[in-house]
């Protein structure tokens, strides 16, 4: 499944360019009047979208080589299209008829017309990010000590590709045939038939066989030609356009319904970063039908939400050829084409494709919901934190030189990166996976600005920070993995709160009053069964057994960290005070589930805006205490009372 969620978030950074792509190409398509008035205007913006449209299985081959490969950089980026270009040239119409020796290109057999798809790109690209990934570090012998390292990726690259193009060369002909005979067998079988080519259609586009399929039922491969009698007006009045029409009501109204439930469901802190793949898709998939940019969204991440997808557009097909209602395309089933053939005289009845969209937006957006709740499916904003570590994509954040500092230090105070097994971070603290226990360095890691080292038992290691602690994280995996070196300047010098703006010391007691952040039995720190809080490692304060599930800010400040996990959160009062409000025990294991962020950092707040909302039964039934102690971050003499 990891692999699929990666898959899948390599996909996304060919498929943002889509959007845009097909937009150009749509009203280019609408201001030519179907492409029969073409002007000026409509042939640039054709041209501009279709630069993109037409090479979409390259920009796969290139964008999953550069997702796929570890620590990428244009090496893996060059093997992807290396190993496209090898496996294209050599499978093209042109090359294939010296292979076989046939006097003209048009007989080669017609499924080589058909090899330049986004499946080959997929594969391609793997074949691309595997190669950077096993030979990237490669030393050859000095005689040819120039092809070694990255040098010798694309060389390799080369060499397999040529043997995916061999059993590409003998397996696509059987494959392509096989899938026109099935599509001209399906013709016999009225709307049940129609309805299996609308489920088979969505099926296929992952590998790129749906146009086999689609050239039986919309050209005269068969003798249907369903798309040009259509656009022609020679067709037969109630037959014609019954295997375009269904994707109407799926492209412009079910997909947009399914975009809006993966936005809803999206975590609180990366709502953004799904709204802008997700808004995109939508409006491509409305306005011009261009479904690639939502499809690929979630295919890899949510497989069985694209089966469902599918079989929703064979229902669609179905009942369209049942109603009955006819309308075609010229480009795809959007917006654009609905108004170029609305005054069509094969089309009957179009007035129902947007009653039937209404429906079907209702019916993806309430079944996406469900199921992408009920199974916590890994939909755009929903990934799990390890499959997105590593995506600059994605993170926005910068690691200077302090976190560097400090993250070698602790490398060096846990025996070095070879003795560290595993590395997580939770709100506050590094939970770690150490070889051998005995070479870790409490001394040392206290020097290099931790607050406190907990080791629970076993090889599991907890090194206690603070709230930027994800930053000392991001900065050791740069050093571990070599995309980094630890600077040799000073570390910081060691606080009890490390995370925070510097810690407020003084010889007197504050008391720091605050509004109750939660509903609950207020209970002193010492009763927290975590070291970590329980002996004021992190700083003092109080802790609270909710009966509530909302935590609010209790008192007027801003929101100083939230967390992909939305367990807790931080806020900086106005006198520069740092609370930490964390629900329950090491719920940072349950990865968000049952845990919602209301705000966002830097977002200014006042006292008794809600904060994070949990599912307090969840928490229990993960098997966790839900004990929630709220910590000042950055002053050991403080005392909290709650009014």
């Amino acid at each position: 499944m990891k692999f699929l969620q990666r898959l899948g978030r390599s996909i996304m950074l060919p498929v943002a360019v889509l959007p845009v792509a097909a937009i150009l190409s749509g009203i280019g398509f609408w201001i030519s009047n179907g492409g029969k008035n073409p002007n000026l205007v409509s042939t640039f913006l054709d041209a501009a979208g279709g630069s993109l449209l037409g090479n979409m299985a390259l920009l796969f081959a290139v964008g999953i080589s550069i997702g796929m490969a570890n620590k990428s950089d244009g090496t893996s980026a060059l093997a992807g299209l290396v190993s496209w270009l090898v496996v294209t040239t050599l499978l093209k119409p042109e090359t294939v008829m010296l292979f076989t020796g046939v006097g003209d290109v048009n007989e080669v057999d017609p499924a080589f017309l058909r090899v330049q798809n986004v499946f080959v790109g997929i594969i391609c690209g793997l074949i691309g990010a595997w190669c950077y990934n096993r030979f990237k570090d490669t030393k050859l012998p000095d005689a040819l000590s120039f092809f070694s390292g990255k040098r010798s990726v694309a060389i390799v690259t080369a060499g397999f590709s040529l043997v995916l193009a061999i059993v590409l060369f003998f397996v696509w002909p059987f494959v392509y045939q096989a899938l026109v005979g099935f599509g001209e067998w399906i013709v016999t079988l009225g709307a049940f038939g129609t309805g299996i080519y609308g489920f088979l259609n969505r099926l296929l586009i992952p590998v790129g066989l749906h146009h086999a399929l689609n050239s039986v039922f919309w050209f005269d491969v068969a003798g249907i030609n369903d798309l040009n009698n259509f656009l022609d007006g020679t067709g037969t009045y109630g037959v014609t356009g019954q295997y375009m029409t269904g994707f109407f009501p799926i492209m412009m109204f079910g997909l947009p319904g399914a975009a809006l439930a993966m936005y809803l469901t999206a975590r609180t802190t990366r709502k953004k970063l799904a709204y802008g793949i997700l808004l995109g898709g939508a409006i491509s998939s409305f306005f011009v039908g261009v479904t690639e940019p939502l499809e690929f969204a979630f295919m890899f991440l949510a497989p069985v939400l694209y089966l469902v997808h599918a079989v929703f557009t064979g229902i669609s097909m179905a009942i369209s050829q049942i109603l009955p209602v006819r309308m075609g395309f010229g480009f795809s089933g959007g917006f654009v084409d609905l108004v170029l053939g609305w005054m069509n005289p094969m089309a009957q009845n179009p007035w129902l494709i947007p009653v039937m969209g209404v429906f079907w937006f209702g019916i993806y957006f309430v079944v996406f919901y469900f199921i992408i709740k009920r199974f916590n499916l890994k939909t755009p904003g929903r990934e799990d934190d390890d499959i997105l570590a590593d995506d600059t994509e994605y993170d926005t954040r910068a690691t200077d030189d302090k976190y560097l500092v400090t993250g070698g230090r602790f490398i060096n105070a846990l025996g070095g990166k070879d003795n560290i097994l595993e590395l997580e971070n939770c709100a506050t603290r590094l939970r770690m996976e150490i070889d051998d226990v005995s070479k870790v360095d409490d001394t040392a890691l206290k020097r290099a600005g931790a607050a406190g080292t907990m080791k629970p038992g076993g090889k599991s290691v907890q090194v206690v920070y603070g709230t930027n602690v994800q930053f000392v994280k991001d900065a050791m995996e740069a050093i571990m993995t070599g995309r980094a070196e630890a600077p040799t300047g000073a570390a910081p010098e060691p606080s009890t709160a490390p995370g925070g703006t510097g810690v407020l010391t003084g010889a007197a007691t504050t008391t720091i009053t605050l509004r109750q952040p939660l509903q609950g039995r207020v209970v002193p720190l010492a009763e927290v069964p975590d070291p970590t809080f329980g002996q004021g490692i992190m700083g003092p304060g109080l802790a609270i057994e909710p009966t509530g599930d909302t935590v609010i800010a209790p008192a007027d400040g801003t929101i100083g960290a939230t967390f992909d996990s939305s367990h807790a959160v931080a806020l900086v009062l106005g006198d520069g005070t740092e609370l930490l409000i964390h629900v329950g025990i090491d719920t940072v294991e349950m990865k968000g589930e049952g845990f919602q962020t209301l705000v966002e950092k830097g977002q200014k707040v006042t006292a008794g805006t809600p904060l994070l909302r949990f599912d307090l039964a969840k928490i229990r039934a993960a098997g966790h205490p839900a004990v929630t102690p709220v910590i000042v971050l950055n002053n050991e003499n403080a005392r909290i009372d709650f009014t």
